[in-house]
């Protein structure tokens, strides 16, 4: 099977999810993608400039049989500007994120043309993918809300129309592999996430300084994506911890970020926005004990869990709440390596890995198809 995969956004988890699928998988992929640049205009002109680009080939004679492509293409203004044998075929939308639900300081500031793009490319597909249930239930309510704010010709159905042919299929993960033997020393923290608001960094670091003021050993990694505004919190916490850092920033060598995570005891997260979680995924298949708030995306990661197991590697969100988990797992590493727990989670996460899953996402292409 032939399939056309349009990728308006080439970077970060949108490559990496259209590069593992489109390598593990059993079926003929062609990738037409542009730059990780701006991402309000990839949104806006991404569906002209891919139709513009595939004239030619259409022309020789190319065909396939699927398009796929992620929630950053308007595929309906896409459909009406293709070549006329690409507008037919039937086409696969993948939510990584969406613009209706995505987290700004402040709500005013949101473009609802974007979200109104999302909604209609969601429309527009013959099929709509979500990287977790909590996104897509998210989204569909959102919508609804969204649409009685509206003046009039208010498509309430469309939320039907959408989760009728809705699925949810988690992004793959390639296979880490940690280190045999640890290291003696501290309690060794891990946080990675995008440097801003939603995640909720604040929250992390006024633990740690619980740990810091008790007299607690541990030492820090602090990685993510960093934007022209970061939170102030990270210029205070880089000075105050300083005594304690073994890593700090965004790794630009993805070698470099697998063994900041294969080093890690334990993965914190504190965000108040997630709709999967990837960093947390790839930390526990890499070995770290997982310490996440008991909300958004995190119970499907670590679904069939038993109520003890649960209780802990999730805690109920509060800054206390995670220090004391932490201070618990400071006292644990002196004795033990916390492996025999971790061995749970890393094979709960390993149905993540692109080998357990492409054969199921290739399954359910054919099923479109």
């Amino acid at each position: 099977m032939k399939i056309l995969a349009l990728e308006p956004y080439y970077g970060g988890s949108h490559k990496a999810f259209i590069d593992g699928v489109s390598k593990s998988s059993r079926h003929d992929w062609t990738l037409l993608e542009l730059a990780p640049y701006k991402w309000k205009w990839r949104m806006r002109h991404s569906a002209v400039t891919f139709a513009d680009q595939l004239a030619e080939p259409v022309k020789k004679g190319q065909t396939w049989d699927l398009i796929f492509c992620s929630d950053m293409l308007n595929l309906a203004e896409f459909s009406g500007l293709a070549p006329k044998t690409v507008r037919e075929l039937p086409a696969i939308v993948y939510f990584h994120e969406n613009q209706l639900t995505y987290p700004v300081q402040i709500e005013d500031e949101r473009d609802y043309q974007f979200a109104m793009t999302n909604i209609t490319t969601a429309l527009a597909a013959e099929s709509v993918w979500f990287n977790s249930a909590f996104h897509k239930n998210s989204f569909l309510n959102a919508i609804t809300k969204f649409l009685k704010k509206m003046p009039d010709c208010q498509p309430i159905d469309t939320v039907k129309r959408i989760d009728k042919k809705s699925l949810i299929f988690p992004p793959g993960l390639n296979k880490i592999e940690r280190h045999p033997e640890r290291p003696p020393g501290p309690l060794r923290i891990l946080w990675a996430a995008r440097w801003e608001h939603d995640k909720n960094p604040d929250d992390f670091f006024a633990a740690l300084k619980i740990l810091k003021t008790n007299g607690i050993s541990f030492r820090l990694s602090v990685l993510g994506q960093q934007f022209r505004q970061i939170p102030e919190v990270f210029t205070w916490a880089k000075y105050y911890f300083a005594d304690n850092i073994d890593n700090w920033g965004y790794q630009e060598n993805r070698t470099d970020y697998e063994k900041a995570l294969t080093e890690a005891d334990v993965f914190v997260s504190t965000a108040n926005h997630e709709f999967f979680g990837i960093s947390a995924a790839e930390a526990i298949l890499a070995g770290a004990y997982p310490l996440l708030p008991n909300r958004l995306a995190y119970p499907e990661i670590l679904s069939g869990l038993d109520e003890k197991d649960t209780a802990k590697f999730f805690y109920d969100g509060s800054v206390a709440a995670l220090a004391d988990k932490l201070i618990e797992l400071s006292k644990r590493i002196e004795k033990d390596s916390l492996t025999e727990d971790t061995k749970k989670t890393i094979q709960l996460t390993q149905r993540f890995e692109w080998k357990n899953l492409a054969d199921i996402l290739d399954t359910a292409i054919e099923k479109i198809v």
